[in-house]
């Protein structure tokens, strides 16, 4: 047997720089400067928000209290406010935990929020008992401006019962709808437009890829909603989505024809850490060890029948043998995955492995076992009780593979040409490239005037612990850019916020 001396990924080091924490500058860049902020031909006298997760501020793998109240929409409904802007209600949760109750009861599937152990340099949840209660919250027929629900996809918006308690055994209603929904019965998008707002931001569409991507590609291409049930985890069908998105827009202009609005795109699933931190060759491995792997009956075996089935074996190439073939060396070393994409060979007793590419995305929680022994794997081949991703396989769940990155980009495009497409066809409508702030974050950053943050898991400051969504500091950075495009495209003069004053990540 053949371990580890200890885990090999830390997902990252404490040594939080400056531009992190603090603000290593004095100046703030802000280009309205000293002039009276204003609307423009904007009116920001009713404002809504609708969306999924980033909407309403999740962050650190939950929905709490300071999060929410950081979330990008209340940053603009601050800002808004110092030009014409009404009152701004949210659903506010009851504490900063995270974790839900469900008819006084906690639930495993919602946990508290993470918090950075400095001692193990690792995320783990918060400890403490909710208080946030799902059913019976109290805000049921009040009236929210921020109508962002952790989890929604864009069909969800239009779908009566989504905030009916009797739905959630089911799985047909969402908890945090339930929570604040005006009526069981209810959309989310009619509990938005019937408030008729002058101005609203709609950011939805990133879970029609998302839950796919972070499942590590398992559910369906394409799903249509519109025909059949989709998984939780299925890519909705741009055709659908584009369907659904017209309607969604329909309903606020129907509720007042001279609202005005920004239609927010999806980002780039490579742009965000839950896909960047834990590289493809995580392993590091002396002379000693990787000539001991090498020489592995059961990995001498897959490899050698790897070049026997060339030829035997209609359309498996020399090609496809390399690329399977499993070979460890001194220094650092690609872990071995699951792949269904390759030619079925189980028929000869050879599973559908291979060592990773820098093509593949390792999830992040991965990277919490890679290294350590896989308890569940005796008598079973690849080497029995050796290390996840050096003996074991990480599992099809664990990785973005190519062809699973494709389907994911294809399907993100066409839904930003749909989002695009309707603010070109409207004159009340502005268009806001978030994909291009989160490319910008995750390439070279982003210096705000009084400090820098980038995308690097835990120190980069703009992404939580999740590695998905922002922090408090990268939700400032979003509204600056959205507050950007309405100053440009409203001849307005919002202010904007100094995101150094935001806070981070947070630790035990």
């Amino acid at each position: 047997m053949i371990l580890m001396n200890n885990q090999i990924i830390k997902l990252a080091g404490l040594a939080i720089a400056c531009a992190v924490i603090s603000a290593c500058d004095t100046d703030f860049d802000n280009p309205v400067g000293d002039k009276a902020s204003s609307s423009g031909t904007a009116d920001f006298s009713t404002f809504v928000t609708i969306g999924d997760s980033l909407t309403a501020g999740y962050a650190d793998s939950a929905l709490y209290l300071s999060g929410q109240e950081s979330s990008y929409p209340s940053v603009l409904a601050a800002q808004f406010a110092k030009a014409g802007g009404g009152s701004f209600a949210q659903p506010l949760v009851s504490d900063n935990l995270g974790g839900l109750l469900f008819g006084g009861n906690p639930n495993p599937d919602f946990d508290n929020r993470l918090v950075l152990d400095a001692e193990t340099e690792s995320p783990e949840p918060i400890a403490g008992t909710p208080t946030t209660e799902v059913i019976g919250s109290g805000l049921n027929g009040m009236t929210f401006n921020n109508m962002g629900v952790p989890g929604a996809k864009s069909f969800h918006l239009a779908a009566p019962n989504y905030g009916d308690a009797a739905g959630l055994a089911g799985g047909t209603a969402n908890p945090y709808f339930v929570r604040f929904a005006s009526a069981a019965a209810t959309t989310m998008i009619a509990d938005a437009a019937t408030q008729q707002p002058s101005f609203y931001v709609m950011w939805i569409g990133n879970n029609d890829v998302l839950s796919y991507a972070t499942s590590g590609g398992i559910g369906a291409d394409s799903c249509n909603p519109l025909v059949v049930i989709c998984g939780s985890n299925d890519i909705t069908d741009p055709v659908a989505f584009a369907g659904v998105y017209a309607g969604l827009v329909g309903a606020f202009t129907a509720a007042n024809p001279d609202v005005k609005g920004v239609l927010v795109n999806i980002p780039d699933v490579s742009t965000i850490p839950h896909f960047t931190t834990v590289p493809y060759n995580p392993v590091p491995l002396d002379q000693a060890t990787a000539d001991a792997l090498n020489s592995n009956p059961n990995y001498i075996a897959y490899n050698g029948g790897l070049q026997s089935a060339v030829g035997a074996v209609p359309g498996f190439t020399q090609e496809e043998a390399d690329a399977r073939t499993i070979s460890f060396v001194a220094g650092q070393n690609a872990v071995v995955i699951d792949d269904e994409s390759l030619t079925d060979l189980t028929g000869l007793g050879l599973p559908s492995m291979r060592q990773a590419t820098a093509e593949d995305f390792i999830v992040l929680p991965a990277g919490a076992y890679i290294g350590t022994e896989d308890q569940n794997s005796v008598g079973t081949t690849p080497p029995a009780g050796l290390p996840w991703g050096i003996g074991t396989p990480l599992a099809d769940s664990d990785v973005l593979i190519p062809s699973e990155i494709l389907v994911i980009n294809t399907a993100r495009l066409a839904y930003n040409a749909t989002i695009e497409a309707a603010a070109d066809a409207d004159d009340n409508l502005i268009f806001f490239d978030v994909a291009a702030i989160m490319e910008t974050l995750s390439t070279e950053g982003i210096d705000y005037g009084t400090g820098f943050v980038g995308n690097t898991y835990v120190t980069g400051g703009a992404f939580s612990l999740d590695g998905v969504h922002p922090t408090a500091r990268g939700y400032a950075v979003i509204a600056n850019g959205m507050i950007d495009t309405i100053n440009a495209d409203f001849d307005a003069s919002i202010l904007r916020v100094d995101p150094g004053a935001s806070t981070t990540v947070f630790f035990k």
